[in-house]
């Protein structure tokens, strides 16, 4: 009897600490997961979501080949960008932000000589041409981006994004989120300025 006591206690003696140990284990993933978090939380709120990665300037735009929005029947590429300095904005019917900077758009073509390309991102043809039926168009040159490919060649990481290129295609400038006048009057403007005035 004295035997059958003395494993009992043994087995639950036994019984307890394989489950400390199992409590103890399982806990260690969870709190990694947690740290993990705590880290990758923490860097994202230390990095500038509108910084851009400096991979993206002075290298030229990615070659690309799109439908002009307003003309099915002619293609548009990143050699029609060559030769003049571009402001390009990237936008969608879809995109809240870009109606709220629309009405800039159309201001500062009216007020400044800039050729202004639009990247119709992720849109569907239909209701891009009726949005901008609708809000007018600043454009010289709408491409339609309709599978996203371009965007993701460029960096884009959403709508609305600008560029400024100069004359050879180069990304100068690039603004992620919608512009405001403060950005267009002392950086975007003198820049393209600047770039129109260098010799072609």
């Amino acid at each position: 009897m004295a035997n059958y006591r003395q494993l009992a206690s043994f087995t639950i003696f036994y019984e307890e600490i394989v489950i400390n140990m199992l409590i103890s284990r399982s806990l260690i993933i969870p709190a990694g997961i947690l740290v993990l978090l705590i880290v990758v939380l923490g860097v994202g709120l230390i990095l500038d979501p509108q910084e851009v990665p400096p991979r993206f300037i002075d290298k030229s735009v990615a070659p690309f080949s799109v439908s002009d929005l307003q003309n099915k029947n002619k293609i548009l590429t990143n050699q029609d960008l060559i030769g003049k300095v571009w402001l390009v904005n990237v936008w969608a019917s879809w995109c809240a932000p870009c109606r709220d900077e629309h009405s800039l758009l159309m201001q500062i073509v009216r007020s400044h000589d800039i050729s202004l390309f639009g990247l119709n991102y992720q849109d569907r043809s239909e209701d891009a041409l009726r949005w901008l039926e609708k809000m007018g168009n600043p454009y010289r040159l709408i491409g339609a981006d309709t599978t996203g490919q371009v965007g993701l060649d460029w960096g884009v990481r959403g709508t609305p994004e600008s560029f400024v290129l100069d004359r050879k295609g180069v990304i100068r400038f690039k603004q992620i989120g919608p512009l405001d006048p403060e950005i267009l009057k002392n950086e975007i403007i003198p820049l393209i300025e600047q770039l129109q005035a260098e010799a072609a």
